[in-house]
């Protein structure tokens, strides 16, 4: 296959997608807009050919860049970036290339808050009230309707930027005041925990891998309060997790992609549904996937694409967690005492990518073991504040 990658080198950690790739003797061409020699050198050996362009955002250099890969090779069978970013345009890029994918026409369902609540509620989900309000008298009307609090967010977006939850009369004045010139969903503020739906389907739509995650506090609050977060991946799925997971990937047609489903868990038990996202879960969350399962989850990518199959089943064999720590924050433990202390559960650890540190912190540790409690009792020490 002739499979081009877009911005392979970032996220940091996705590069073992291109290596898998080349590996299972596919062709890997890779587009990007930074200097060749600055990718890391697993990369360079992986990519049969890099073309490099002046501006990712330059439409008419990725045509280009596209069609000479055509030229060269033939007819592309596949392109991705594994990026929310990048959505919109590889989406332009397929229909222009007829290459297999969402395409344009899928967009708005994939990307707007307000359209996926309808895809939701077909797949009979329950969502939050919600509508996109784009005057003051609107948001003033929906708040009448459902009460404080309400929560605002921008229709399209990702990560929780600029997110504002609205509890008075004071704070909804600086919103409107406030918000980016963007169209804006409001919701009814629901009381529960986020917890998520993650995997990877086949070309026909069924799911070969899933997995889920729960966090220790909202990403909202994370980014609003520049405060830390964990979060971990659990050994079993709830069963009425998995179902409704399940009902979103078919309401969405979601074929040959990894996935990341957000709902909230009720107080009384139920499940709202919350947000799709067509991509892997963020952050070093891919690599909790390996760690969770022993298994290596870009290889079983690149069999879904070369065989229509994965190799191996999760089993999941451990809890998994990820404890991000932010550098303005004055912790207990050093990094050389968190090693020392809690070396025999620590997977893998890392400075984060800038462009994360708001949501995840600048510095990231995945520990896994068997048993939950002994990992949010590491979780909770190595976020201990001095």
């Amino acid at each position: 296959m002739n499979v081009v990658f877009l911005s392979p080198h970032f996220p940091p950690n996705f590069w073992p997608f291109c290596v898998r790739l080349r590996e299972a003797g596919h062709n890997v061409l890779g587009l990007a807009d930074v200097e060749y020699d600055a990718l890391r050198p697993e990369l360079r050996q992986a990519l049969t050919e890099y073309y490099k362009v002046s501006d990712m955002h330059h439409y008419d250099e990725l045509v280009r860049a596209l069609g000479y890969f055509t030229h060269r090779y033939g007819k592309l069978d596949r392109l991705d970036s594994m990026s929310e970013y990048w959505l919109e345009t590889e989406a332009r890029l397929r229909e222009d290339f007829n290459i297999f994918g969402l395409r344009p026409q899928d967009m708005d369902r994939v990307k707007r808050k307000s359209v996926m609540k309808r895809y939701f509620q077909q797949a009979g989900l329950r969502v939050a009230r919600g509508r996109i309000c784009r005057t003051a008298v609107e948001a003033q009307d929906f708040i009448e309707e459902v009460g404080y609090p309400v929560v605002a967010k921008p229709d399209i977006g990702v990560g929780a930027a600029k997110t504002y939850k609205i509890t008075n009369d004071a704070e909804l004045m600086d919103y409107i005041a406030t918000k980016p010139p963007v169209d804006y969903i409001m919701e009814e503020f629901i009381p529960g925990k986020i917890i998520t739906y993650d995997g990877l389907t086949d070309i026909q739509g069924n799911v070969v891998f899933d997995s889920s995650l729960e966090y220790s506090k909202g990403v909202m609050e994370v980014v609003n309060q520049d405060t830390d977060i964990y979060y971990y991946m659990v050994r079993e799925i709830p069963e009425d997790l998995r179902e409704a997971g399940r009902r979103v990937v078919q309401a969405f047609n979601v074929r040959e992609r990894f996935f990341h489903f957000e709902f909230f868990r009720l107080e009384d038990g139920g499940l709202v549904a919350l947000e799709v996202n067509m991509r892997p879960p963020g952050g070093l969350s891919i690599d909790m996937f390996n760690y969770a399962n022993d298994m290596d989850v870009f290889k079983e990518w690149v069999n879904v694409l070369t065989h229509g199959r994965v190799s191996q089943q999760a089993q999941h064999p451990y809890f998994c967690t990820y404890v991000g720590r932010k550098d303005h924050i004055h912790y207990k433990r050093s990094h050389e005492q968190v090693l020392a202390e809690f070396g025999p559960l620590i997977a893998h650890h890392e400075r984060i990518s800038g462009i994360f540190a708001g949501a995840i912190g600048n510095y990231g540790y995945i520990l896994r073991h068997p048993d939950l409690p002994t990992l949010l009792q590491a979780a909770q020490a190595i976020q201990e504040r001095a």
